[in-house]
């Protein structure tokens, strides 16, 4: 797969079956659409690419700066590329860009540049300044332009009946197997581990403390989550808690990490931590020694967890 940051830097005289759309999470909806897009380019022998937008428009024409995304940029670029799209561009989504109107957009991006011979798109799906431009319009001027539009058909989103917002919403209930559900994968972090008090290695769960690089990656809620991270091509379970850490008067919300079968340093590294399950609520405890004993009931639930 071939990533550009640019449409302007997208010139081709083959003919392209193209995408258009945000695709946080690259969800089983959007995966949908992305599987009918590269069977129809192979079927006719074109190029398949997939449109997409950085910031999210929200952060820009809103100033909407407590959105969270499901994925940072670099996750999507990672799912995309396994899903056989031959190209993906990152358009940066500025004021200027927004004020492209349906019949602008259609005919610079679309057609001068993307050289479109097909449009796929779901069936609710909006754009060009103030999101004026529907399906009947992209219709029309596919008639002008000579390009054909297919719409997914609203039973077939229904069918799924996902979204970006949905699985963002199951995520901050912490609801991690819906919106694993959503996702048709794991939802997953990726940050690197960083040096933090040691209070768990006093109390027998020495954790790995997890910084994550992007101010606009979605958290799930606080609490504690059984999770899984690939260390050494094999998979090793552990309980992650994100919090402000109450019981020991904690003020910043951290992401700490223990896994039940690694005993070797990880500072410095860069972990991908997928989201299994939901343990339990954040909560203070009386004591250091009652949290210990939680986190030893924490280990048991999650023991039982992995073998059902």
């Amino acid at each position: 797969m071939k990533v550009i940051e640019n449409y302007k830097k997208f010139n081709t005289t083959e003919k392209s079956i193209v995408t258009i759309g945000t695709f946080d999470g690259v969800h089983v909806g959007h995966q949908k659409i992305i599987e009918q897009l590269v069977a129809t380019a192979k079927k006719e022998n074109s190029r398949s690419v997939l449109l997409t937008f950085f910031p999210h428009p929200r952060m820009v024409l809103q100033k909407d700066n407590s959105i969270k995304l499901i994925n940072s940029i670099e996750e999507r670029i990672a799912f995309l590329e396994k899903t056989g799209l031959d190209c993906l561009i990152i358009h940066p989504f500025d004021k200027a860009f927004s004020r492209l109107t349906a019949l602008e957009f259609v005919r610079n991006v679309l057609v001068n540049h993307l050289n479109t011979s097909k449009l796929i798109v779901g069936y609710d799906h909006r754009f060009g300044k103030n999101r004026e431009g529907n399906f009947e319009q992209l219709e029309e001027y596919g008639h002008v332009y000579d390009f054909e539009v297919i719409e997914i058909p609203s039973q077939d989103i229904n069918e799924i009946a996902v979204s970006s917002t949905k699985i963002r919403t199951a995520l901050q209930e912490g609801d991690v197997k819906k919106a694993n559900r959503y996702l048709g994968r794991a939802f997953s972090i990726s940050g690197e581990v960083v040096s933090g008090e040691r209070l768990g290695n006093t109390i027998g769960f020495p954790t790995a403390n997890i910084k994550i690089p992007e101010s606009y990656k979605l958290t799930p809620k606080k609490g504690a989550y059984l999770v899984k991270a690939q260390m050494e091509n094999t998979d090793h379970y552990g309980m992650l808690n994100i919090g402000v850490r109450p019981t020991v008067n904690g003020v910043d919300e951290t992401i700490e990490v223990h896994f039940f079968d690694w005993d070797k340093d990880l500072y410095g590294r860069t972990l991908e931590i997928q989201f299994l399950d939901f343990l339990r609520e954040e909560q203070r405890f009386e004591s250091v020694q009652a949290l210990k004993a939680q986190l030893s009931q924490d280990k048991i639930k999650s023991y039982s967890l992995i073998q059902d």
